[in-house]
């Protein structure tokens, strides 16, 4: 958490932190600013002081204020003069605009970029800065285990109420989309909509991102609503024009965001309208056993590849294969049990079972729990999630619960 930055860059040897882009939809900064409306700005974070939002239009300084954070407009930085000093260039005239910034702000040795811009452009302006500034050094960091990664790997009582609170409105859709499902009309085996033409894939997706909309939520990375054969690859989101069946299993994975790009939640039920196949229930009984078993066994200040080897023997157990037997497997257990859950969908800790993987789980995680079977050959897929937080007592629980159900009746 925020708290733990100063020792975490203290660890990594970093003096600074500098982020750019926009403050929405752009992690690293959203993490100090919160999803206000600032379109593009910088932020410099001294190691052990507050950070400094320098925003670059003026119209949106009401916006960069409520922030909380020290801000400036970088127009006090005189850009038209250092475009005029830079001979015309205007990425040259950014690094003088960076050059000032850290002199004023005594930002000096290593400092660590992130952001989301444009990449070509900037290489540039940090080449040329590096050379107006010889005792800064702009270093890049390893994704799943940068500074800013350790350091929200933990949440504070703010941030799990953020997660908690679209959590909340994630369940609210999935009961609708329930609703839906257990009261649409069925024509043969196909269900129908208000229309009386089949009720797709599209038309659930659609219901689903307008009622996403009118709870404040966003969509940005789309939803896996995949019935029969497109459920048993696990990230494939469903084909629009596909009707629903009776009977076959439905892989549905909701993953939104709070509005401007704030906390995520993630969340998968697996379902069969009306009834089962007898091979899809036992494949669902062994995932739901293996997931109440793993949560039942997590517990802080452990490794966190040692769930991803506990799930590998659970599943060898019942007879079904497993990554751990074959890192190309496309049937059976075929990805990791579980993720950091913050303002990115997928981030730090990581349940990755490989022995370079130092994550732990530690009170304050939030991470999902996620034990799936996949046979896209026998024409079905189960995954069953939620998210959880690792509460200061070390037990585990569900931000947001909802029943496990595979039959909609």
């Amino acid at each position: 958490m925020k708290s733990d930055l100063p020792e975490i860059m203290k660890q990594a040897n970093l003096d600074a932190l500098l982020i750019t882009g926009p403050t929405r939809h752009n992690a690293a900064m959203t993490y100090f600013t919160g999803s206000v409306h600032v379109g593009q700005a910088d932020l410099l974070v001294p190691r052990g002081e507050d950070p400094i939002l320098v925003f670059h239009n003026p119209m949106e300084r009401e916006e960069a204020s409520s922030t909380g954070l020290r801000t400036k407009n970088s127009d006090a930085y005189k850009p038209m003069e250092l475009l005029e000093k830079s001979g015309g260039d205007p990425l040259k005239a950014i690094a003088l605009r960076y050059q000032l910034m850290f002199e004023e702000f005594g930002i000096s040795g290593r400092v660590a970029l992130y952001g989301k811009v444009e990449a070509g452009p900037l290489l540039t302006i940090i080449r040329y800065l590096e050379k107006l500034l010889p005792n800064v050094k702009i270093v890049g960091e390893n994704n799943l285990n940068s500074t800013l990664i350790r350091a929200r790997a933990t949440k504070d009582e703010y941030e799990i109420e953020q997660i908690r609170d679209i959590g909340k409105s994630t369940v609210e859709v999935v009961s609708r989309v329930a609703e839906l499902l257990k009261s649409s009309p069925v024509k043969g085996n196909i269900l129908q909509d208000r229309e009386g033409e089949s009720l797709t894939v599209g038309k659930v997706k659609n219901r689903i991102n307008l009622w996403l909309a009118e709870l404040g939520a966003e969509n940005p990375h789309g939803t896996i609503f995949a019935p029969g054969r497109d459920g048993g690859i696990p990230h494939n989101t469903g084909q629009a024009n596909d009707p629903i069946y009776t009977g076959t299993p439905i892989v549905f994975d909701i993953y939104p965001c709070q509005s401007g790009g704030g906390y995520f939640y993630d969340f998968t039920r697996t379902w069969c309208v009306g009834h089962a196949p007898d091979e899809v229930q036992q494949a669902y009984e062994d995932v739901l056993d293996v997931y109440n078993q793993v949560s039942e066994a997590i517990k802080p200040d452990t490794l966190c590849r040692i769930y991803q080897d506990l799930t590998c023997e659970l599943f060898e157990k019942k007879g079904h294969a497993t990554i751990r037997q074959n890192p190309s497997l496309t049937s059976g257990y075929v990805h990791s049990l579980a993720h950091g859950v913050g303002l990115e969908v997928h981030e730090g800790p990581y349940f990755r079972s490989a022995e370079s993987n130092h994550d732990m789980v530690k009170k304050g995680s939030v991470v999902t729990i996620e034990p799936g079977l996949y046979y896209p050959e026998r024409g079905f897929g189960i995954r069953i999630e939620d998210t959880v937080q690792v509460r200061p007592d070390g037990n585990l629980e569900i931000l947001v619960d909802f029943p496990k159900d595979l039959v909609l009746k």
